[in-house]
């Protein structure tokens, strides 16, 4: 982060994710955030690397096609990064997003229970003034041990696994106890890999 500490530049967080923007302030970072409001679900891969990167790009294109357009267009001095992101599960193979259901939500996590899902995030960061843009994506594997059916209802019951790809939150409370391991970053599970997105922070300006 030290090279970046000497600069001067405004971010825009392409998101409405809770975790992303915990990340990010916890980066010590100032920001807005712009949601990119997409259909995630009109874009498709086989590849889970290239879903989330496909998705990111899709996300920041939106995102700075409504800051071009908008009226207000002076000329800022401050290099403005728009840094957007993606993540899905993968488990078995298999691409994981938001469930659609409760029913498979229960199905994801039951899964999880004892067993092992991976998590695959992008990160894109454009310079919205020289319009570079760089991104990469992160893995991490995730391994668990068995998680009670009690801790499964109560999760489903409280919903915010709902929202997330895969229903998987590692950090949550009811979760944190069953989780065996974790092999890489917590912060890139959670959607935002910090060393990542400062790696291409620095890229770009």
């Amino acid at each position: 982060m030290d090279s970046l500490a000497d600069k001067k530049f405004k971010i825009i967080l392409g998101s409405s994710s809770v975790a992303r923007k915990k990340i990010l302030a916890d980066m010590g970072f100032e920001f807005t955030t712009m949601s990119a409001d997409i259909d995630e679900k009109a874009i498709r891969t086989e590849k889970p690397e290239e879903l989330v990167m496909a998705l990111a790009e899709a996300k920041a294109d939106a995102i700075v096609g409504r800051l071009q357009n908008s009226s207000n267009q002076e000329k800022d001095v401050e290099p403005t990064l728009v840094i957007a992101a993606d993540t899905v599960v993968v488990y078995e193979g298999m691409i994981r997003e938001k469930p659609s259901s409760k029913e498979e939500a229960r199905q994801f996590i039951q899964g999880y229970s004892g067993g092992h899902a991976a998590t695959v995030s992008s990160v894109l960061v454009t310079n919205l003034n020289t319009g570079i843009k760089k991104g990469e994506w992160d893995k991490v594997e995730i391994h668990f041990h068995d998680i009670p059916e009690h801790v499964i209802d109560n999760l489903i019951e409280e919903g915010i696994v709902l929202n997330v790809a895969g229903g998987l939150i590692i950090e949550h409370p009811l979760v944190l106890p069953y989780v065996k391991e974790v092999v890489g970053g917590t912060d890139s599970v959670m959607g935002l890999p910090k060393a990542l997105t400062i790696k291409l922070m620095n890229e770009v300006l």
